[in-house]
C-alpha cells in the first residue's frame, strides 16, 4: 500500500517579506534621489513648451546633490552640496519653494554674478537686452487642461480653419546669451512683473523664470505672490527636466480607452532642452546697431 503525505503548510516568512518590500522602497527611493524621477505638470506657467497634462523625467545628477534631490523631500532643508555644478542658461531646472516643500519648474535666465531686469516684459541681462524676436502667434488646442479662459486669456480664444477651438496667444523667441532659444508667451501689455528693477544674481544662485511670462509666479515674484521671492539657491534645485514621456488632455476617466483618446500624442519624446542658436558676434551686433 501507497501512503500519500498531505503538503505540510509551511510558515510565510513575515521577516523576509518585509525584508524584499522595504529594499524594493529603497531601491525606488535611490533611483528616484540620485539618477531621475517622473514629473507631472500642474500650472500653465512653463507654456507653450510645457503643457498642463504632460508628464516629463528629470535627470537628478546635472548640478550634483543637496537635500532637494532627495525625493519625496524626506531629508530636512540643509546647505550640504556634493558634485555640485551650474546650470546653463536656457535649462529647465526644478526649484523648491523656499517655505514650503513644493516642487516648482522655471527656466534659467541668469547665472551667478548676473545682473538681470526687466524692462517692459523683455529681460535685461549685464545691461544688454535679451534677443526677443517676434513669431507667428502660437495656436493652442483648447481642451479641460488648457482651457484658454475669458479670464487669463481674454480675447484670444478662436477657432482654427477645421473649427476646432484654439487659444492664438503673441509668442517670442527668446535667446540667452549662450545661444539658448525657447518660445516664450507674452500677451500683457501691463502685467505687473513686466517690470524689475536691476539686481545682482548671488554666488551659488540663479535667477528662474516661467515661459509664460504673464502667469508665472517665480523670480520675479516675492514668497507672498507664492513666487520664488528672488534668485534661487542651487542648493534649492532638485533636478533638470529632459524630455517629455506622455500627455493627456484631462478628458480622461475612469474608462480605460478614454486613457488613449485624452492622448496628445504629438508630444511624446519631446526634448526639453533648448534649442542652441549660434550667437551673433560683436561685429554682427555692432553692424545690427
Amino acid at each position: 500500500m501507497n501512503e500519500t503525505t498531505e503538503p505540510k503548510n509551511e510558515k510565510v516568512n513575515w521577516f523576509a517579506e518585509i525584508r524584499g518590500l522595504a529594499l524594493m522602497l529603497l531601491a525606488v527611493i535611490a533611483f528616484h534621489s540620485f539618477i531621475a524621477k517622473p514629473f507631472y505638470i500642474p500650472s500653465q506657467s512653463m507654456m507653450p513648451n510645457l503643457l498642463v497634462g504632460d508628464r516629463l523625467v528629470v535627470s537628478k545628477y546635472p548640478y550634483g546633490y543637496s537635500w532637494a534631490s532627495i525625493s519625496f523631500h524626506l531629508a530636512p532643508r540643509s546647505d550640504w552640496r556634493v558634485f555640485g555644478s551650474t546650470p546653463e542658461y536656457g535649462d529647465i531646472v526644478i526649484p523648491v519653494h523656499p517655505e514650503r516643500d513644493e516642487d516648482y519648474i522655471k527656466r534659467v535666465v541668469a547665472l551667478p554674478g548676473d545682473r538681470i531686469a526687466v524692462s517692459n516684459g523683455q529681460i535685461v541681462l549685464n545691461g544688454e537686452p535679451v534677443s526677443q524676436e517676434v513669431v507667428p502667434a502660437l495656436e493652442i488646442p483648447v481642451d479641460p487642461n488648457s482651457p484658454c479662459s475669458a479670464t487669463d486669456y481674454p480675447g484670444l480664444q478662436a477657432n482654427s480653419q477645421d473649427g476646432s477651438q484654439i487659444c492664438r496667444i503673441p509668442t517670442y523667441r527668446e535667446t540667452l546669451p549662450n545661444g539658448a532659444s525657447y518660445l516664450i508667451l507674452d500677451h500683457q501689455a501691463d502685467y505687473p512683473l513686466d517690470n524689475m528693477d536691476e539686481i545682482l544674481v548671488p554666488e551659488d544662485h540663479v535667477f528662474v523664470m516661467g515661459d509664460n511670462r504673464d502667469h508665472s509666479a517665480d523670480s520675479r515674484a516675492s514668497v507672498l505672490e507664492q513666487g520664488l521671492g528672488g534668485p534661487v539657491p542651487l542648493k534649492d534645485i532638485g533636478g533638470r527636466a529632459e524630455f517629455i514621456t506622455f500627455s493627456l488632455d484631462g478628458t480622461a476617466s475612469w474608462n480605460p480607452i478614454s486613457w488613449f483618446t485624452a492622448m496628445r500624442g504629438d508630444r511624446a519624446w519631446r526634448t526639453l532642452r533648448p534649442q542652441i542658436d549660434t550667437p551673433p558676434s560683436q561685429s554682427d551686433r555692432d553692424n545690427a546697431s
